[in-house]
């Protein structure tokens, strides 16, 4: 059972960030097993990765992701946390401490996955801080 007044019992969430892809995982305490698993290299996200690498003109600061597809990414986490049957997850600290040096529009990104993760019914605990813009 998870208990929501202490980190030690509570799934950990993780983030993989790069400027082509964005990854969550989410492990057990103490334990460096998956136990959920949602990326934006996964097949559904290939029509968009494709069209964003093939537009022109091609601009090499543009990041692949952005918030809509972090979304997905995050609907897609909390549903698969769901049917394993885990309510909670617990924010990795250095995902809020990389998220404080990000962007407006990233750190808006990183917000949009988190709420994906809520919406899904998977309590987020750890990112209450973390501002971004409105859905």
């Amino acid at each position: 059972m998870t208990t929501f007044g202490t980190h030690k019992h509570q799934h950990l969430l993780k983030l993989i960030l790069s400027c082509r892809k964005i990854t969550a995982q989410v492990q057990p305490p103490n334990s460096a097993t998956i136990v959920a698993m949602a990326s934006s290299s996964e097949p559904e996200f290939l029509p968009h990765h494709f069209s964003v690498l093939t537009r022109v003109p091609r601009s090499r600061s543009s990041p692949i992701w952005d918030s809509s597809i972090a979304s997905r990414v995050g609907e897609k986490l909390g549903l698969r946390l769901v049917e394993v049957g885990i309510t909670a997850v617990r924010v990795d600290l250095d995902v809020v401490e990389a998220a404080e040096r990000m962007d407006r529009l990233r750190r808006s990104a990183l917000v949009r996955l988190f709420r994906s993760v809520e919406r899904a019914g998977v309590r987020v605990v750890g990112a209450e801080g973390m501002k971004g813009e409105e859905d």
